[in-house]
């Protein structure tokens, strides 16, 4: 009796030997995901990471002290689509990575722990029940609350206003009475990131409900991200068209022209895209623009740099991903006598330098920029280079002051998808003009 008592004590402590490491290891990773979340400076995903990293260290606690080691396998399904969600390599480098490795600890935690319970045949502990029912009201209790901001923002009627949580149902649900109408255009440009080839490109056009000759309208230029092309806003994704004829329908927002064009340009600079996202510019300037608005009516009186430069006050362009890299690389930075309102959802990778060399230089440095909206989702990949540059740039240009002309967005629950973009297109527009 006495040795058999002796063995299992033994078994015991290298079973808590075995399952400290991972749990010592997981709690200094939670801890750090709340650091590099308060250093980031963004409310939004402080206090989402820090709820997650918190829950995270109850579960750790409860899989150690009740010897429940599958437990860490939760974490490591958790943790896994964490990243899955916040990385992408070519973006954000190391910056969301933790979360590998935290799914990396907790997948080998449970493994193991598992197995030497099973071995050992140790049974299984007492549930410790204040760190698990602490875990599930902290998750309860946030995902609860999102679920009564979402709905409140979803069922929301009246006038259109900034929401964060959901575009109101209302300008998704139904047709509006008055449907607006997408026109496609083919035009001629040339391979301006290569060797400058004559190719022709299309760009689809919406017009809205009643789009007269006789009236100027105001116009946005909206770009798709990698991957996707000319037809994602408007056909892709045709509830983007849906809201936009509700919004002009109830008079939220005044009847504009958008235009979606594409930077790509057949298979030129496919092992690199960002030159397309500088080259853009050219194609924009020489050939997009002066096609479209031609047709068109707009502010412009000509199609022309003085029309353009004379009309950009009625005049915006906005991206998503990639595409919001171009609305900064062509858009901003080279076309700021052309445009005066800027978006950008879920892109950025634009440091300060470039803003120094191109829009505080020459003419550029005395052009009002009217409003920058920048977008991203909490658990989009795209956030933290975000802020980081969307930070530098406000340090080094004086005219932008958040809060006046230009604010940054962080949608709770939302990642690098067409739900994030289309409730950021739904804010931008009532920001515009």
């Amino acid at each position: 009796m006495m040795r058999q008592k002796i063995e299992m004590t033994v078994d015991e402590k290298m079973w808590n030997r075995i399952s400290q490491i991972p749990a010592v290891v997981l709690v200094l990773l939670s801890g750090i995901d709340i650091v590099r979340f308060a250093i980031l400076g963004d409310k939004t995903a402080f206090i989402t990471f820090s709820m997650i990293a918190v829950a995270f260290m109850l579960v750790v606690y409860m899989a150690w002290k009740s010897r429940m080691p599958f437990l860490y396998l939760v974490i490591a399904a958790a943790a896994f689509i964490l990243y899955f969600n916040t990385n992408f390599s070519t973006s954000t480098y190391y910056f969301n990575w933790l979360f590998l490795a935290e799914a990396i600890v907790a997948a080998l935690g449970g493994i193991l722990g598992t197995t030497v319970m099973i071995w050992k045949k140790i049974p299984v502990g007492r549930v410790a029940v204040l760190p698990l029912a602490a875990a599930v009201l902290i998750l309860a209790g946030f995902l609860g609350f999102w679920k009564v901001r979402y709905d409140a923002g979803h069922e929301a009627q009246g006038q259109a206003r900034d929401e964060l949580w959901a575009v109101p149902a209302k300008y998704d649900a139904e047709e509006s009475e008055q449907v607006g109408n997408v026109e496609e255009v083919v035009y001629d440009t040339k391979a301006y990131a290569t060797d400058e080839r004559d190719v022709k490109k299309t760009a689809y056009v919406y017009l809205p409900y009643g789009y007269s000759e006789e009236k100027e309208y105001n116009i946005l230029y909206l770009m798709h991200g990698t991957g996707d092309d000319e037809k994602y806003w408007l056909k892709t994704n045709p509830y983007n068209k849906t809201m936009l004829d509700n919004m002009i329908a109830d008079g939220d927002i005044e009847p504009l022209i958008v235009v979606t064009p594409t930077f790509y340009v057949e298979d030129d600079c496919a092992d690199d895209l960002d030159h397309l996202t500088y080259s853009f510019a050219k194609e924009l300037r020489n050939d997009l623009m002066p096609e479209i608005e031609s047709v068109y009516s707009t502010y412009a009186k000509s199609a022309d740099d003085e029309g353009f430069a004379e009309s950009r006050d009625h005049r915006a362009f906005a991206g998503l991903s990639r595409g919001a890299v171009t609305m900064y690389h062509s858009a901003l930075c080279q076309s700021l006598d052309y445009f005066s309102w800027f978006g950008a959802f879920s892109g950025s990778r634009t440091d300060k330098t470039a803003f120094e060399d191109t829009i505080q230089t020459g003419d550029f440095a005395e052009l009002p920029i009217h409003y920058l909206y920048v977008a991203s989702g909490n658990f989009d990949f795209a956030l933290p280079g975000q802020v980081q540059d969307y930070q530098a740039l406000l340090d080094i240009e004086p005219r932008l002051r958040s809060g006046v002309n230009t604010c940054f967005d962080v949608f709770p629950m939302r990642y690098h998808s067409m739900g994030n973009w289309h409730l950021a297109l739904y804010n931008f527009l009532q920001k515009i003009f």
